[in-house]
């Protein structure tokens, strides 16, 4: 089916012919004609299927052609990297019409957000916490909006976003389309439905998560102290030319990458703790070919959309299957290949079992020929937070030791000065006029 029969404005078929794109995806085929109907849309859509332009497109057809200066559309997504690529699709797809859009996330000034929101731009793009910032603000009002779009409501509920959500409602019109897509359906999230979607069209449903087709996909075994060195191995090998590499923490992470930079990888990081100028230059970075291996966590897992990349290495299991699906669904994109690979220690076993039976299938097991296996590690990639915590306290007993030590000999100078009196003249008193 192209493009074509789905009865998009002539000024977006532009657009999406120039973007490369021949033929629409099964969510685009499923959900933009409800859409354009004016119909609410509940659809389980997976990363990597295209359910961005399956949104979007619909949204710029109903806005081409309406007066500007309005806001009419508010997409609401988790993270700042998924916003900040929705607004990149955006105004990818939107290049030959007059629609107008901007992204509303927090780790930068709220000022170019302001200004959005009082010229009226045709689309916002936010995630709930800034939002709800705005909100508090008499400027920040959206009496003309038509359209609401919740994307990944699943991950907006494991990061806790519910109830501001249910707050953004209350600052919305309740007459509007409310477009959900959702990667899995759990109870709190179709309680949510129930109270956001009138008469909707169901997409995918009963669809049970899993990856692209064109993933290849295995396991290596490889102890918890030889991840590190077993990963080097690999990129030395050439057997990975780019890796999105995802830990458990961001201590690991920032570990994992200096390890990598002092072994002469061109790497960097993106986790919760860095700016936000330093997390758009990680992907940046990354996506231009500046950096070979770009290493993140769950923060990144849906807020990167790279174009070939090769590899993603879950170099710790996850530990739940939801978020392997959306690790891995980085690569192998819009129906293209690529490789993931997971780094399995024995502890880790339980939640490898736990991805294999939600994926139906046991993954492959991969032993790297000439890897010493048995080698003694370089040093701990992370210091247990039992280890962690003993440190900080120590280093604050240290800390107010020397300041009560401080203390006291302040105390114990001022009690002898007292005792001496005032001084007068003398080598360290007042010089007059006439001293050097």
């Amino acid at each position: 089916m192209p493009f074509q029969s789905l009865k998009l404005h002539p000024s977006l078929l532009k657009g999406i012919k120039e973007l490369g794109f021949a033929r629409p995806t099964p969510i685009q085929v499923d959900s933009i004609p409800p859409a354009l109907s004016g119909r609410d849309i509940l659809a389980c859509a997976m990363t990597g299927s295209g359910k961005t332009a399956a949104f979007l497109l619909p949204i710029l057809h109903r806005l081409i052609d309406r007066p500007r200066g309005t806001t009419r559309a508010l997409v609401l997504t988790p993270t700042r990297e998924l916003a900040a690529q929705i607004l990149e699709d955006l105004n990818d797809l939107a290049v030959h019409t007059p629609v107008t859009a901007a992204a509303v996330f927090g780790g930068v000034g709220m000022g170019p957000q302001e200004h959005a929101f009082r010229s009226g731009v045709d689309v916002l793009v936010a995630t709930p916490g800034r939002l709800l910032d705005h909100f508090r603000q008499p400027y920040a009002r959206l009496p003309g909006l038509e359209v609401l779009v919740l994307d990944e409501a699943d991950r907006m509920l494991d990061m806790g976003f519910l109830p501001e959500i249910r707050k953004i409602l209350r600052h919305l019109p309740a007459r509007r389309q409310t477009l959900f897509f959702s990667a899995t359906m759990p109870d709190p999230i179709l309680a949510l439905t129930r109270e956001m979607l009138r008469d909707p069209a169901t997409i995918n449903l009963e669809r049970r998560p899993a990856p692209a087709v064109g993933i290849t996909q295995a396991v290596y075994p490889v102890p918890q102290e030889l991840k590190s060195a077993l990963f080097l191995a690999l990129l030395q090998r050439d057997e990975m030319q780019d890796a999105l590499v995802f830990t458990r923490t961001k201590h690991r992470a920032d570990r994992l990458m200096k390890y990598l930079v002092r072994n002469g990888v061109v790497a960097e990081r993106i986790h919760g703790n860095r700016s936000q100028p330093q997390r758009t230059e990680a992907l940046a970075g990354f996506k231009s070919g500046k950096y070979r291996v770009l290493v993140a966590t769950d923060i990144a897992a849906r807020g990167i959309d790279i174009e070939s990349l090769g590899h993603v290495v879950n170099f710790d299991v996850p530990k739940v299957p939801e978020d392997y699906i959306h690790r891995v669904g980085r690569t192998a994109r819009a129906e293209q290949v690529g490789d993931a690979f997971t780094f399995a220690a024995p502890e880790e076993e339980g939640e490898l079992r736990r991805i294999e039976r939600a994926l139906g299938k046991r993954l492959p097991r991969v032993i790297v020929p000439d890897f010493d296996y048995s080698a003694k590690a370089e040093g701990r990639l992370e210091v247990p937070i039992g280890e962690r915590i003993a440190a900080i306290r120590a280093k604050k007993a240290e800390d107010r030791a020397r300041s009560e030590a401080k203390a006291a000999r302040r105390s114990a100078s001022q009690a002898s000065g007292a005792g001496q009196g005032p001084r007068t003249g003398g080598p360290r008193g007042p010089r007059g006029r006439g001293s050097r």
